[in-house]
């Protein structure tokens, strides 16, 4: 069975690809052992998505009183949140699933191997009993849960990702390991269900590289609803329920009736023979150039195999980006200058391109534009007694090169400064387009004023 182009992984950035080579002429093969979708679609963004949006409507009710609406007692049916979790995921991996068939998508259920070259322009793959070839091979694993090295942690139950997803009863109490943005929607989440949320972090902030005073600003938020943060704590053994955790020398345990592991992924690189090809390696991943190509030119790798961005949105562009090159329809390649990250708590917090703290560190100068979002009309009528800040930076001639919001919808608003970092705008290109009013959106023009 020979093919034009085969993919081992069904994630965002294997059915991405999957699709554009498909739709453009490809012969397609398409390889996946667990479910199509990733962790992405069943185990990631969409599911957690899903249940912060029921957190964000019972959270709404709860403040009714605020916008002089009566709602008494306010209530929820947590497996039916769970139900309707599940409902998601399958209607929208069943969409995938009928997309890429009406395509003519060959879908393979099951573990792929890669085999090595037959010739320079020919791979061999083989799944089950069959042996199947491709003159270009897409290698879109994913990533993995982190599973650190922590006394004790072996021998005891706990949840990762995956478990906290699956689970249909509320903890009363929960240590999470790890403030990143993972451990800080599920903070998010079932704070608002109500359950007692410990964040433990190793760093001296929440949200990793994102923009620090924002990530200040969301944990004071969080700190103020019940959420207890241990910044710049490192965990030293874990006991079932009970997190030890150990700052300047003074060490304490923390007591929670499940615990959230929530310290990172890393890509998946084992068990389905990429030894055989002997790539060159980036960090723990594959090395690829600005087309997605590895080291073997007919080889390319996409999404968190290449250990550089582990976002959803990243790998279906750079999907996009290596069917390109098949095609010879490339242009420059990828661009990450104006990668979107985003955190799904409420309120949203977003960022793209520089933050301060990189520039400051590079030495670089910047022009810095801040404003509360409270500048916002159609903020201040939807967010009543909420805040948050909107900043932009500019680089010294003026071209936007970073933006970082915090309120809602955040995760819509950063698309706006997306495309201006992207299209190389300057600040007097990007005020000059008309915004609708009263819009949130408002805030990038006020905030360049």
């Amino acid at each position: 069975m020979k093919y034009d182009v085969a993919i081992i992984g069904g994630g965002p950035a294997g059915y991405t690809a999957a699709e554009r080579a498909a739709e453009s002429g490809l012969s397609t093969v398409l390889f996946e052992k667990n479910a199509l979708g990733g962790v992405c679609l069943n185990e990631g963004c969409v599911p957690t998505k899903t249940l912060l949006y029921s957190a964000k409507v019972f959270d709404t009710i709860k403040h009714a009183p605020k916008y002089a609406v009566k709602a008494e007692n306010p209530s929820f049916d947590y497996p039916k949140i769970i139900a309707r979790k599940n409902k998601v995921v399958k209607k929208l991996t069943a969409g995938i699933r009928m997309k890429l068939n009406n395509l003519g998508v060959e879908m393979i259920n099951g573990t792929a191997e890669i085999k090595g070259r037959k010739t320079d322009n020919c791979i061999l793959i083989k799944c089950g009993e069959e042996l199947y070839e491709a003159s270009n091979l897409l290698i879109c694993t994913g990533s993995e849960t982190v599973i650190p090295p922590i006394p004790g942690l072996s021998e005891s139950h706990y949840w990762t990702s995956r478990e906290a997803l699956l689970a249909t009863e509320l903890p009363e109490s929960l240590v999470i390991i790890g403030g990143g943005v993972i451990g800080m929607e599920f903070a998010s989440f079932f704070n608002s269900m109500g359950t007692e949320v410990h964040v433990v972090e190793m760093m001296d902030k929440i949200l990793g590289p994102m923009d620090r005073e924002l990530s200040d600003m969301l944990q004071a938020e969080y700190a103020k609803r019940g959420v207890k943060f241990y910044l710049s704590h490192k965990v030293t053994a874990v006991h079932d329920g009970e997190v030890t955790v150990e700052k300047d020398g003074q060490s304490f345990t923390i007591s929670g009736e499940k615990v959230l592991l929530s310290v990172g992924r890393r890509p998946v690189t084992k068990g389905f023979g990429l030894e055989t090809l002997s790539l060159e390696s980036f960090k723990n991943g594959i090395k690829v150039n600005q087309f997605m190509q590895t080291s073997l030119l007919n080889v390319y790798a996409c999404g968190d195999i290449t250990a550089f961005s582990l976002l959803a949105h990243t790998a279906v562009s750079e999907a996009e980006t290596a069917i390109k090159h098949i095609l010879g329809k490339s242009d420059e390649g990828m661009n990450y200058d104006a990668i979107p990250g985003v955190v799904y708590t409420n309120p949203e917090i977003a960022g793209i391109g520089k933050t301060e703290e990189e520039l400051q560190t590079a030495n670089i100068p910047y022009i810095l534009k801040k404003i509360p979002m409270a500048f916002s009309g159609r903020f201040v009528a939807e967010n009543e007694m909420g805040n948050g800040v909107c900043k932009l930076i500019l680089s010294e001639n003026q071209t936007v090169i970073g933006a970082h919001i915090l309120g809602n919808p955040a995760s819509e608003l950063i698309v706006i400064a997306g495309i201006a970092i992207e299209r190389k705008m300057k600040a007097e290109e990007l005020e000059a387009i008309v915004f609708p009013h009263p819009t949130v959106g408002e805030i990038i023009k006020e905030a360049l004023h």
